[in-house]
């Protein structure tokens, strides 16, 4: 069986078709990415944005398996919090992707964004697969 991947929120929007997905490794989300596709479907101004966001956190968790956030993820979050510190940079605005990228840490699998760059800092505890960013027409 190939490796498992966690696909962050990013990741996740960017798929034309969850329950179509087509990787060439079993993909899993944590609850961390669960909460912002659910409050995206909350947060939705127009019903038909909503509707459609709805399907897409119900493929979603159709599809994938939930990893949840531990105490053990808690205790990860706050060593990445403090490497991108030691890095140099502000966790601040990073602390979603933080939270995300210390389950992905604890179960050693590979953290597949779009979101590269906000993840710097954070090898060797987190091997990020970062794919192509998005165009403003995507």
């Amino acid at each position: 069986m190939t490796e498992a991947v966690l696909l962050d929120t990013s990741a996740v929007i960017a798929l034309p078709r969850p329950d179509e997905l087509a990787l060439d490794a079993p993909a899993a989300i944590s609850s961390i990415t669960l909460a912002e596709l659910a409050a995206g479907v909350h947060g939705a101004a127009r019903p038909r944005d909503r509707a459609s966001r709805l399907v897409r956190l119900q493929r979603v968790e159709a599809r994938m398996i939930c990893l949840p956030f531990t105490p053990e993820a808690a205790r990860m979050y706050g060593q990445l919090y403090a490497m991108v510190l030691d890095g140099g940079r502000q966790p601040r605005g990073r602390r979603m992707d933080l939270l995300i990228a210390s389950v992905a840490a604890i179960h050693r699998i590979p953290l597949v964004t779009r979101n590269g760059p906000d993840f710097t800092d954070l090898a060797p505890l987190v091997k990020v697969i970062a794919l192509p960013a998005q165009s403003a027409t995507d």
